[in-house]
């Protein structure tokens, strides 16, 4: 019984200690698994030094070129609405034909009496002439005055006789409302019978020149103060008064056509801290629109500096961008950079990168600083994604 005891004892102290070597031997296994594992393969790009557009992306809103509330000038019945509500006219074109019978007779009967004020002349010119022949035989000084005075009254006469006849004739010839330029029309708020007065406070219609159609931007004051500065420091290079602007339009499209500076506003908004710039595009298509919003990409100049493309690169808590490259030990480092600009769709930075330095461009949300990875360079698109993948090969140990 004694000796069983004993046996008993042991045979579980033998069994615990080799459940120990086993288990150990496994974590070892493991362990000198994870170190053997190959590095793991990354997109990179090698990062070259080089003068770049600097650009910035302002929201806008579209406004045309040309716009005129149409009213009348005199007054009248409409007779006649010439154009198709929505239509293209040309300068010049008639809109509405106001009733003129009232006016016609008006320049008529002016035409009349300025004929009775010419008739009236010759007779006073002649009588003139007789009174300055007598005036040394018998005519006195106060006649022959007299017969000048009524000379100048007659030719008076006729002056303001003619002048009535213009008024007139303009009036009858403002019975046709005319486009004052090219444009398009909108809908017609007066039809065909309508009573409408002088210079009334309702329009007509509303004439508008869509081509070329101004875009206006707004930017901050932050903004201007910071390119003022880049210039100033000859870090920017460029005049922003020349800078080309391209538009986004709300579908997602891109307009095709380049606009340019027209103006920008010497004040600030008090209430926004903002100021407007104007910029002018061609629109030939009338694609643009009065009261569109747009968004559009202003070349404000150039820098020399390093691109990195956004999808590659993020913010920390203080806002500066952040982007993982791989170190000369080919393991992951994670660099900061307290100053960038946008370039189109890219971050452009001036210091912090050297020639041939290697930016991860994909996967490196998922790589911790300090592993070893495998760089294989690819080639990106314009909007900063991958267009030549790394190999299948590539990722064989």
């Amino acid at each position: 019984m004694t000796g069983r005891k004993l046996i008993l004892p042991l045979f579980l102290a033998v069994t615990l200690a080799a459940c120990s070597d086993s288990s150990q031997q496994t974590a070892n296994g493991a362990a000198g698994g994870a170190l053997e594992r190959p590095p793991q393969p990354v997109s990179i790009v090698a990062l070259k030094k080089s003068q770049q557009p600097i650009t910035t992306v302002l929201p806008g809103r579209a406004v045309a070129y040309q716009t005129a509330d149409i009213r009348p000038r005199v007054t009248g019945a409409i007779k006649e609405i010439a154009f198709k509500e929505g239509s293209e006219v040309k300068a010049g074109d008639i809109l509405y034909q106001i009733e003129d019978n009232t006016y016609s007779a008006t320049v008529a009967q002016a035409r009349a009496t300025l004929s009775k004020a010419e008739v009236s002349i010759p007779a006073a010119q002649a009588n003139l002439t007789r009174y300055e022949r007598l005036v040394n035989s018998g005519a006195t000084q106060i006649e022959f005055e007299n017969a000048r005075v009524t000379l100048l009254q007659a030719e008076a006469d006729v002056e303001q006789a003619k002048a009535a006849l213009q008024a007139a004739e303009i009036d009858l010839d403002l019975t046709k409302i005319r486009a004052p330029f090219d444009g398009v029309t909108s809908i017609s708020n007066v039809s065909v019978g309508n009573i409408v007065t002088a210079n009334q406070t309702t329009a007509l219609t509303t004439l508008r020149r869509l081509d070329p159609i101004y875009i206006d931007l707004i930017d901050s004051s932050t903004n201007l103060l910071e390119l003022r500065g880049a210039m100033a420091s000859g870090r920017l290079s460029g005049d922003p008064r020349k800078a080309d602007i391209r538009l986004r339009l709300e579908d997602g499209t891109e307009y095709s056509r380049t606009g340019k500076l027209d103006m920008a506003d010497m004040a600030v908004s008090e209430t926004t801290g903002t100021y407007q710039i104007r910029a002018l595009f061609e629109n030939p298509d009338n694609i643009i629109l009065p009261g569109m919003y747009v968004r559009a990409t202003v070349t404000m100049g150039e820098e020399n500096g390093y691109l990195i493309p956004q999808r590659a690169a993020t913010r920390n808590a203080r806002g500066e961008l952040s982007a993982k490259f791989v170190a000369t030990d080919g393991k992951v480092e994670t660099r900061t950079f307290p100053v960038s600009v946008v370039s189109g769709n890219n971050w452009l930075v001036t210091e912090g990168i050297a020639d041939g330095d290697r930016l991860i461009v994909d996967g490196f949300q998922w790589i911790a600083d300090g592993a070893p990875v495998q760089p294989v360079e690819v080639q990106l698109d314009d909007r900063g994604l991958v267009i030549e993948a790394p190999k299948a090969e590539a990722a064989k140990p």
